[in-house]
């Protein structure tokens, strides 16, 4: 049977939002989730967040897969944001919608009024979502700088920031919003990459303009200057425009521009999937990290996280079927490396916080998930549950080959899969191991099991905006995703790995593609262990 599979991109803007905030308008952001089953949402994305502003539209798109034969229920949330934690329970919900996939793409602009529950309206405030298909796997980046600004602020100079707006249907719409850069009158921005498609229909001739603002706190932001283009006419760089202020031009006769806008870099790439990379030869290499402290429980005690039921089975075993069903079939050797952590074990009884669950150190490799579930089952009577809770000795572990095959341009990415009962206790170095493996080819996903407090977790998956080490170092990129275990637990079985999944496929190429390295091309064989090599 043939499948109708293509990739949407969804738009979101918001009308006449309620303000939450005493004194200011709400600090709005989207968050989209699908529908997975058995009452359980798995989320997808999020837009930025828009300071001041009851009607917004959001410069960062999302990007989903549509299929035909499938309905895919969509939930949208709106929230005010007024902290720097991802986790959501903590903001003001300005109201929500839910539709199909199908429903927006056939409508292509579907809005929707904001309720705060079945049947409740928010009281006022509307979602609009227009969708595009995604047939052009190409992306501009640019570097743009800007110089001698105008400067817009009474007591410093002016906090510039840029907008790109496409011209479609008689309208301007927004494409790309860059970050602020306070108090600069000669900025540079950081380089960003916009799907040639979203950017200009695909057309290079088509009408882009450009304006730069001040920002301003409340919302009320600036014209510093505009000017319009097209992207055939950026990609001439170094391209410069004169950045002109409509009215400024028109009262004064001596006026000759409010700065100069200079793009350094305009180019146009490929963007590869992560369906090139991995038909292109690339090896998803498997490790598996399990939760052995005393936190547990006794494992003879039906309480315990770690007790077997008559058929043989616990959260911890669940959670690993779950995604390593899906994952094992991008290995082509099926031998995962898997290590338990906080246990003490014998001979000496000393904690370790990366022993092998088949205590062959030299060989730590088990066949298959099937394989990783025996040697658990094994290594559990025989060891003594401890503590504390360290992430970072197996991190870094995983770290160590992942920067190998980094070493030798292999076609490798390697994941790892943190099973665990409750909060991290090496924070700080955990967070220091996250970030530093941030730049290989790595990702790390932890499933929490049982009903801890796991705020540490969510902190580590860093979804609103990027980690950082005490001494201010920030991740290149999120490679944590966190998932509660229970909040899957009457879902299908497939509805946590699909949770957990979902981030992989973006960091995977997100890697990749910072490293400049395309697919299809000759690779020589990579190690499984530095240990090995």
């Amino acid at each position: 049977m043939a499948h109708c599979v293509t990739l949407v991109q969804l738009s979101i803007s918001c009308d006449h939002l309620i303000d939450k905030d005493i004194g200011s308008k709400s600090d709005p952001l989207c968050v989209l989730l699908q529908d997975v089953g058995g009452g359980s949402w798995a989320e997808l994305g999020r837009t930025e967040r828009v300071r001041n502003c009851s009607s917004p539209e959001f410069s960062k798109t999302l990007q989903l897969e549509y299929r035909f034969e499938t309905v895919q229920k969509l939930r949208f949330g709106i929230y005010d944001i007024d902290n720097k934690t991802p986790e959501l329970r903590d903001d003001d919900f300005l109201g929500g919608a839910e539709c199909s996939l199908g429903q927006i793409v056939s409508s292509q602009v579907l809005t929707l009024p904001l309720m705060l529950k079945p049947g409740k309206p928010a009281g006022r405030g509307t979602i609009t979502v227009s969708a595009q298909e995604l047939k052009d796997n190409r992306v501009v980046t640019m570097e743009v700088e800007a110089r001698n600004l105008d400067k817009k602020d009474f007591l410093g100079k002016s906090d510039p920031f840029l907008e790109f707006f496409r011209q479609g249907d008689g309208k301007w719409h927004l494409v790309y919003r860059s970050e602020v850069i306070k108090n600069n009158l000669n900025p540079t921005w950081k380089r960003f990459s916009v799907p040639v498609q979203h950017f200009c229909g695909g057309n290079p001739s088509t009408p882009i303009q450009v304006q730069c603002s001040d920002y301003d706190s409340d919302g009320s932001h600036d014209l510093i200057g505009t000017f319009h283009t097209s992207l055939a006419q950026l990609q001439a760089v170094p391209a410069e425009f004169e950045c002109i202020h409509p009215e400024k031009q028109q009262k004064k006769k001596s006026y000759k521009n409010s700065g100069t806008i200079r793009v350094k870099i305009c180019r146009v790439e490929t963007e590869y999937s992560f369906l090139d990379y991995v038909m292109g030869g690339c090896q998803i290499n498997f490790t598996v990290g399990v939760d052995f402290t005393g936190s547990n429980g006794d494992p003879s005690s039906p309480d315990s996280l770690h007790y077997l039921s008559p058929t043989g089975v616990n959260e911890y075993l669940m959670a690993l079927w779950s995604v390593g069903s899906v994952v094992q079939d991008y290995d082509s050797d099926k031998l995962f490396p898997a290590f338990g952590f906080g246990a003490q074990v014998p001979p000496d009884w000393q904690v370790s916080h990366e022993f092998a669950l088949n205590f062959n150190p030299s060989n730590p490799y088990c066949a298959g998930i099937q394989g990783i579930v025996d040697a658990y089952r094994q290594a559990l009577p025989q060891v003594r549950l401890y503590g504390p809770t360290n992430f970072a000795p197996i991190i870094n572990h995983v770290a160590r080959f992942a920067a190998q095959a980094a070493h030798q341009g292999t076609a490798s990415y390697f994941m790892l899969l943190l099973l665990t009962d409750g909060a991290v206790t090496d924070v700080e170095a955990t967070r220091e191991a996250v970030v530093r493996a941030s730049n290989l080819p790595m990702s790390v996903i932890i499933v929490g099991v049982g009903g801890a407090d796991f705020e540490a977790m969510e902190q580590l998956d860093a979804d609103g905006g990027p980690l950082h080490t005490r001494s201010g170092q920030a991740a290149a990129r999120d490679i944590v995703q966190f998932v509660p275990y229970r909040r899957f637990q009457n879902a299908p079985r497939e509805a946590l790995a699909q949770t957990v999944l979902a981030e992989v496929p973006t960091q995977l190429v997100s890697y990749f593609r910072a490293q400049g390295w395309a697919p299809l091309k000759p690779l020589p064989p990579s190690a499984k262990d530095p240990a090995q090599a």
